[in-house]
């Protein structure tokens, strides 16, 4: 599967920086973080499409007052999406900047209009936030538009998770990925169970990656050695920008110092790799092999006590030791001279 032109199985993990409300309501702030997630090397930059009204209702009634043990509680929720949205018609300018600094760009609708809006930007993918994988009819007209569509699972019953799947499916849409996202902000090491993300893909039978909103960068490592495929993390530019998302997004140095992490680890993992390379074939110079370690004379049985294994290996190898208990040397052998085929007097037997 590819986004824009990154190819999930081939081109190593995606990485997503989050602008969600880091801009500070401001676009030249928007269009700097967009350049600097560019710089430390992030693959995409995603965006937030909703207002207050696509939203939540403009009430003052208990339900929509947030209270929940959340960075946000006491506040009105109509207040916070007002405040932390992304203006509509920054829109057009942000993907023209992304993508004349070649960075890729796509966004999280969160109603129908917002799917309609973006759509006149050919975006790459289409995220689902964690609590709009019960809005079932999103889902739906979002995979319509038969873009890879990238779905945070966080709130969802494995229940619901199966029907957003099972949804995007119905619509014609297989280019699904499935992200593990603790739904709490910020996210406790203890809530991450990391462990769900092969079990996404393998249950699921889609790609599968994991969305971050703990501290630091220890959980995204955790990720990739896991099999996620995309990381998603929320990015600010500067923490002194302030925001409803600043205390649990990185900085440009620490979102530069995760990316390194990531790319390291991809190089650790590697790949299931049994051969013989050149590396691995110069170093078994330090291994084991046969050596004299005692005088012997020709017709002389080989003992315990005048052939040894031991470093380096340029000698026969150790499994043959036993074998060759048996036998007598054909000719004089010194101290350290390694014991080698030839030196053996396979008379009357097969040599092995």
């Amino acid at each position: 599967m590819k986004i824009g032109n990154f190819d999930l199985e081939k081109d190593g993990v995606f990485i997503i920086a989050e602008l969600s409300a880091n801009h500070g309501g401001k676009i030249e702030i928007a269009k700097e973080t967009i350049k600097a997630a560019k710089e430390i090397g992030a693959n995409a930059i995603k965006l937030q499409t909703y207002t207050a009204d696509t939203l939540t209702l403009n009430s003052d009634k208990t339900d929509f007052i947030i209270n929940g043990g959340t960075l946000w509680d006491t506040k009105k929720l109509y207040d916070l999406y007002r405040e932390a949205y992304l203006p509509w018609e920054w829109h057009k300018e942000l993907f023209e900047y992304a993508r004349s600094i070649k960075i890729d760009i796509f966004s999280s609708p969160f109603d129908k209009s917002a799917v309609d809006f973006l759509e006149q930007f050919n975006p790459s993918a289409y995220k689902i936030a964690s609590f709009e994988i019960t809005d079932y009819e999103l889902i739906r007209y979002t995979a319509s538009k038969m873009k890879p569509i990238i779905i945070s699972t966080g709130i969802a019953t494995i229940d619901e998770i199966q029907d957003a799947v099972d949804i995007c499916k119905s619509v014609g849409n297989t280019q699904i990925i499935l992200l593990k996202c603790t739904s709490a902000y910020p996210a406790a090491f203890e809530d991450a169970n990391l462990k769900t993300i092969p079990n996404l893909a393998q249950t699921f039978e889609v790609v599968a990656g994991f969305s971050d909103h703990t501290k630091g960068i220890t959980a995204p490592i955790v990720a990739i050695s896991l099999g996620a495929k995309i990381i998603e993390k929320h990015f600010i530019l500067d923490k002194s920008i302030g925001g409803a998302d600043a205390e649990f997004s990185l900085d440009k140095d620490e979102f530069k110092a995760m990316i390194t992490a990531v790319r390291d680890t991809e190089k650790l993992l590697g790949i299931v790799d049994y051969s013989m390379t050149d590396k691995k074939r110069n170093n078994r110079q330090f291994s084991r092999s046969l050596y004299v370690s005692k005088d012997i004379k020709k017709g002389e049985k080989f003992t315990q006590d005048n052939i040894r294994s031991v470093r380096p290996g340029y000698g026969m190898h150790p499994k043959h030791f036993k074998n060759i208990l048996t036998k007598k040397a054909n000719k004089d052998l010194k101290f350290a001279t390694k014991l080698m085929i030839q030196d053996i007097d396979y008379t009357n037997e097969e040599k092995g």
